[in-house]
Formats: structure tokens, sequence, C-alpha cells
């Protein structure tokens, strides 16, 4: 009798017949995971960077539009800046309680009363304003051998350095190839670097130049504190004095204290007190000149601010005719450059802008550059 097709046993079935192994069944599996494992990688990478194109694709599409925008915000600036010589104080001195370093503002000035610089909304995008003056800071290529002496002094720098740091600083801003005692040149240091290259022999243009300059480390540029520092051995606490294994704590950086392009005086009304002392004050005498600043509550930029309207009002204990005349060489009550910061924001996407800006009267205030950060 002959049996069904379908009630005949499997070959597999059948007592002998050979059945698969345990580990060639393994081996299968780990080769189908193993293949869907790249393929779920090459799938996210392909993903991912259809992603980086699709917001390429954006910012390109927003570029132009984001560029107009930070031209916009850096006439809005000029603006203000130009306003606020119009007010009675502003025609005076430069101070932060006014509209343009973010302060309350004049109350005769009603043009500006209205004026945001935090939210302002052009097209389909929006920008904020920063506006800072660099006459707050030292300038680096007026600043003399006394207030390099004393930066850094207050910098915390190793004490041994000072000499060849200011020599050093003098001998590259300078216009001939004479080396100061502990100074250097092109021909005695730079150009027996490697790589070599000329020490500048004239003006610095951008403070970051200092690095470029003989015992200027990253560290006494940045300040230990900043990021922007590759260490290659342990830095001491701040405010503790190093171990014989340490480098000394830099508290404030250079560009924290100077400016390339300024006026030669700094503004008495804005500095901070770690400025007022590179001019020889005592810590605590120029605490006391920002509190006489500042008004009763003491904070810079509010209502009961109290500007100082010349160099002459600014106390001196004892009165003493040598520090008068010192703060009077140094200082100023009015700004000239003007750093702007606009920041952009088209739906989600933000880029900022930095321009540079000098007022020279109400109706001349020139762009001296403005580019991408």
């Amino acid at each position: 009798m002959r049996i069904p097709a379908h009630h005949r046993p499997s070959p597999a079935s059948q007592p002998g017949a050979p059945r698969p192994r345990p580990a060639e069944a393994g081996i299968a599996l780990i080769l189908v995971l193993g293949a869907i494992v790249v393929l779920t990688a090459l799938v996210a990478g392909f993903t991912y960077s259809m992603k980086v194109e699709a917001r390429l694709a954006m910012n390109n599409r927003h570029e132009a539009e984001m560029e107009w925008m930070a031209r916009s915000g850096v006439e809005l600036a000029r603006f203000i800046l130009a306003q606020e010589l119009l007010s009675p104080e502003g025609r005076m001195f430069d101070a932060l309680n006014q509209k343009w370093a973010g302060g309350v503002g004049s109350p005769t000035n009603e043009i500006l009363a209205g004026i945001s610089l935090t939210d302002n909304q052009i097209g389909r995008g929006r920008f904020a304003l920063s506006i800072t003056d660099q006459e707050r800071r030292f300038n680096i290529n007026s600043a003399d051998q006394f207030v390099l002496s004393q930066a850094l002094l207050m910098m915390n720098v190793d004490a041994s350095l000072h000499a060849t740091i200011v020599d050093s600083i003098l001998d590259w801003r300078d216009p001939d190839d004479d080396p100061r005692l502990n100074g250097a040149e092109s021909d005695d240091f730079y150009l027996r670097l490697d790589p070599p290259y000329f020490a500048k022999n004239g003006p610095i243009d951008d403070l970051s130049e200092l690095l470029l300059v003989r015992g200027i480390t990253p560290e006494i540029y940045w300040g230990s504190g900043s990021t922007n520092v590759l260490r290659s051995q342990p830095v001491a606490a701040p405010g503790a004095l190093p171990r014989f294994d340490e480098e000394p704590y830099i508290v404030h950086g250079l560009r924290d204290l100077f400016t390339a392009v300024s006026a030669p005086q700094v503004n008495i009304n804005t500095c901070s007190a770690e400025t007022l002392q590179l001019a020889g004050l005592d810590p605590l005498v120029a605490q006391f000149v920002l509190e006489a600043r500042r008004g009763p509550d003491g904070v810079d930029g509010t209502e009961d601010d109290m500007p100082f309207r010349s160099t002459a009002q600014i106390p001196v204990p004892g009165n003493d005719p040598a520090l008068r005349q010192q703060i009077q060489q140094y200082f100023t009550i009015r700004s000239r450059t003007f750093e702007v910061i606009v920041t952009c924001d088209i739906g989600g996407y933000v880029r900022q802008y930095r321009a540079l800006l000098d007022r020279r009267s109400q109706r001349d205030i020139v762009v001296l550059f403005l580019h991408a950060l």
C-alpha cells in the first residue's frame, strides 16, 4: 500500500538522518545579528549625515539674512551712541548707567527710552546687542613700563619673569631693532626660533599678538582659569603659594586688562578695580573709587549711580598731589571705541557677529570692522 506524501516522515526525522549541529546554528545566529548591527550603524550614520547636511543647507540659506541683520544691529548701535551725545550727561561723560551700556539711560533722552538692546525684531528674525567700551582697559600700545609691571604683579606672574616680559613687549612695539636689557628683537631671539619670525616693531593690532612675544605663555595671556590653556605641570590653587613643583595661579590674563584699539587713557567711569590698580592705586583705594561711582546701592548701571564728571572729582587719600597727578595722567571720563556683539536668531538658528566702532563725533561714527564669531 502506498503511503500518502503528507504522511511520509521527513528525512531529518528518520532514524539515522543527520541533524544540524548546535554550533553551526549559533554561528548563523551570530552572523545574522552582526549583519543587523552593521546595517543599523550604517542607517544611523546616514541619518546623522543627512541631518548635518540639512543643517548646513539651512545655515547657508540664512547666511545672507543673518549678515544683514547683524549690519542692522550695528547701525542701531551707531544710532544709540550718537544719540547719547545729545543728552546733557552724554555731552560730559560716558558711564555704565547710560543706555549704550545697558543702564537705565538719561531721563531727558526720550528718543532712546523706547529702544531695546536685548530684543529687536526684523523680518523673520530677532537680534540683541551688547555694547562695551574699550576704554575700560589700558591700551597695550600706550601702556608704559610702570603699568606693564603693575599688571604682572597683580596677575601673580613669577617675579623673575617681569623684566623679560615688560622689556620684550616694549621691544615688540617700538620701531627699532635695538633690544632692551631684558628684551628681545628679531636678530637676537625671534629669528632663532623654530619656526622663525620677525618682531613686529610697530603697534599691536590684535591683542593675541602678545602670544608671540618672548616670555608670554598662554597662561599669562588667558589666565590660569581659562579653558584655552593646556598645562604641562600642576598649578597652585587660587590665592595659594605654589609648591616647588607648581606654577603660580595667574588670577587675570593680559587679555582681561588690556586692549589693542582704544584711546590712550582709561575711562574712570567704566573701568574695573583691577584696571585702577594698574595705575598704582592701592586695592582699597580702587574699591573706594568704585563705591563712590556706584552710588548708594553699590551697583553699576542703576539710577543712583554717581559718575565722575571730571578726573578732579576722583577721591584721593590724603589729597596726595603726586597720586592725583598720576590719576589724571592715566584716566579720563570719556570713551571713544566701542565693541558691539550682535546676536542674531532666525527660527532657532543663532549666530553672533562682532564689530568695533570709533566714535569721533555725533555725526562721525566709523565701523572699523564687522565679522562673524
